[in-house]
């Protein structure tokens, strides 16, 4: 079993912000399974599906970007799964739109969703799938402003087509493990 969850930040407000693109890419994944991720429960709206025998748990955090840990250790905890069963998908300012990064385990590199995540699990060890937003031009917005903001169109069609592929990137992870997703995936990926 898998739990697989998309970091964002709930209400109609934040719907289509670039700091939502976790959700996003969660709702893709729903489709994909042919399910829905509607159900509240353990502070998060969750949904399941199969893929290659796979059980998958599909989690969006309704506790605010900041505060994601508290409803991931309560899922790991509930689905009786370790940090190696996850797969957290997120936006990174310091990839470009268009492009993502897969990585097997790592720090929060700045990002408060994954630093909650990494303080509640007590682990860093986690499979992480960094979608691309781009840092705002210099002289720009403030960050909190930038990743709160709906992406510039030809921004949006950029992450768009990333996440048009995350069903086929987290295939991959399940069918042939991360290293191959991240062979496959990571580097000079134009989307």
């Amino acid at each position: 079993m898998k739990l697989l969850v998309g970091l964002g930040n709930p209400g109609l407000k934040y719907a289509l912000t670039k700091h939502n693109v976790g959700f996003s890419a969660v709702d893709r994944l729903a489709g994909w399974l042919n399910t829905e991720v509607n159900r509240s429960f353990l502070r998060s709206f969750v949904g399941q599906g199969v893929y290659a025998g796979e059980k998958i748990i599909l989690a969006k955090p309704q506790t605010y970007m900041n505060l994601s840990g508290e409803a991931v250790v309560l899922l790991l905890n509930w689905c009786k799964l370790t940090p190696a069963d996850l797969i957290v998908i997120y936006d990174d300012l310091d990839i470009p739109p268009g492009r993502l990064r897969i990585r097997e385990r790592g720090s929060a590199g700045g990002h408060r969703g994954l630093a909650s995540i990494i303080g509640k699990i007590g682990s860093g060890d986690f499979v992480r799938v960094r979608i691309g937003i781009g840092r705002p031009p210099v002289p720009g917005p403030e960050m909190v402003d930038w990743v709160l903001a709906k992406p510039v169109p030809e921004d949006e069609a950029k992450i768009a087509r990333v996440l048009d592929i995350v069903p086929e990137v987290v295939a991959e992870i399940i069918r042939n493990g991360v290293i191959s997703a991240m062979n496959k995936f990571n580097g000079n990926q134009t989307v």
